[in-house]
Parts: structure tokens; C-alpha cells; sequence
């Protein structure tokens, strides 16, 4: 079964850091861009950072200096390490991956959100 996998979210007071992961099947035949996606309440599903297969990675100006998206192409998962962590930081993040299982076809995967709640 072609799907991802999120770990690492939780509760912590602002200032502090968390470390998400996104374990992609071994199902999987290629993946191609990889990137976080975060949802608030009562707000859209925003982009947080994004990676390429070959590690070129954007991130929102909001979180630029504070938060690091990388990738361990062998281990087929993606992190994202969130320091300086503000009440404003509190969603659902979300795994998103661009690949195709073998002989399947191209299409952006999602995994099913970890929360992260920053308490003030």
C-alpha cells in the first residue's frame, strides 16, 4: 500500500522545538518533491517547506529561520525540525509526496496529520 506515514507531533510550551517525520512506503517507486503542510482551525491548508529529490528545499516566510525540512532519500522519509516554536505554530501538519508506485501513475500522496499544539 502506497502511503506516509507522520510522527513527531505534541504538545510543547512556545519556544521550544519539535522534530516531525514522514516515512513513505516501500511501495513507493519514486518520489519526486516532498514537502509539510499545516492546517489551523477554522484556516486553510497552507505550505510550510517543501524539499526536491534532490534536496532544494522553499520554505513560508513565516517560519524561514526557525524551521528546517531535510530528507533521508535512503530511508524514504522527510523531517521537519521546528525550533522557536510560537502559539501561532499550532496545526495539523501534514506529509505531502509527489510519486508513483511501480507501473502506477504520478500523483501527490498525503499522509494523515500529526498535531502540534505550541501553548503559550
Amino acid at each position: 500500500q502506497v502511503q506516509l506515514v507522520e510522527s513527531g507531533g505534541g504538545l510543547v510550551q512556545a519556544g521550544g522545538s519539535l522534530r516531525l517525520s514522514c516515512a513513505a512506503s516501500l511501495s513507493f517507486f519514486r518520489i519526486n518533491d516532498m514537502g509539510w503542510y499545516r492546517q489551523a482551525p477554522g484556516k486553510q491548508r497552507e505550505l510550510v517547506a517543501s524539499i526536491t529529490s534532490g534536496g532544494t528545499t522553499n520554505y513560508a516566510d513565516s517560519v524561514k529561520g526557525r524551521f528546517t525540512i531535510s530528507r533521508d532519500n535512503a530511508k524514504r522519509t522527510m523531517y521537519l525540525q521546528m525550533n522557536s516554536l510560537k502559539p501561532e505554530d499550532t496545526a495539523v501538519y501534514y506529509c505531502n509526496a509527489d510519486g508513483f508506485p511501480l507501473g502506477g501513475r504520478n500523483r501527490d500522496y498525503w499522509g494523515q496529520g500529526t498535531q502540534v499544539t505550541v501553548s503559550s
